[in-house]
């Protein structure tokens, strides 16, 4: 980490705080990202031997603490008191971002693999309820081997797969990448979405109503926007 010289107490948490990545890495653990995987889906242009180093950093300076996973075959990384303390900055960060940094998207901002892995970090009560739901995700604007995903829903746990989990699709949705980024932001209304046609959905009405929790930021998504070009719809 590069450092700036100076005993100020502001100076020494920036240099742990600012560095590239590490809020990113940080926000990955508020949301129940632990094991090395979960935490590299959080920055998927972060290459996996810089991640290691961060943590390793991180764990060293007293930020994050490795344990051995259930299993025993692997490690997962946890956020320690003084860890837990950076949190209300990286919430201030994300609040400040969608007030004033929300503008309509630039085609390089359109991140698959964020949302993805987003939508199955997002912590929901209950989520769909029970039993297990499978939630099929068609997303018309991307390639035939990136437009078809899969969640399983177990009661607020939610799983992304690959491939059909089966027995059955209980709730459809289509759209493209850029709305669900929209509805994900907080800048289009599931509602909106739904009537004006650039989201589908498929299935029980009571699972269509669940949506809106389930396509969303949390908290920040409720912070509007105060820019003059933010998206309108």
């Amino acid at each position: 980490m590069r450092s700036y010289g100076q005993f100020c107490p502001v100076a020494k948490a920036a240099e742990l705080f600012c560095e590239r990545w590490t809020p990113l890495i940080l926000r990955s653990m508020a949301v129940g990202a632990s094991r090395f995987s979960e935490l590299q889906g959080g920055v998927p242009l972060m290459s996996p031997t810089l991640l290691s180093k961060r943590l390793k950093q991180l764990e060293a300076e007293g930020i994050v603490v490795r344990r051995k996973s259930a299993s025993g075959k692997a490690w997962t990384y946890h956020l320690t008191p003084a860890g837990e303390e950076f949190l209300p900055m990286v919430e201030a960060l994300g609040a400040w971002g969608q007030r004033w940094s929300r503008r309509v998207l630039e085609p390089g901002e359109m991140d698959l693999g964020l949302l993805l892995w987003g939508l199955e970090h997002n912590p929901v009560p209950e989520g769909f309820g029970a039993p297990p739901t499978v939630v099929k995700l068609e997303l018309t604007d991307q390639p035939a081997g990136k437009r078809a995903w899969w969640y399983l829903d177990r009661e607020g746990a939610f799983e992304l797969c690959l491939k059909d989990p089966g027995p059955e699709t209980d709730l459809y949705l289509r759209a493209s990448l850029e709305t669900m980024i929209y509805l994900y932001r907080g800048d289009l209304a599931v509602s909106r979405a739904l009537d004006s046609g650039r989201l589908e959905a498929h299935g029980p009405a009571a699972l269509q109503r669940a949506l809106p929790a389930w396509l969303t930021m949390g908290p920040l998504s409720e912070v509007p926007s105060r820019r003059p070009d933010a998206p309108r719809f």
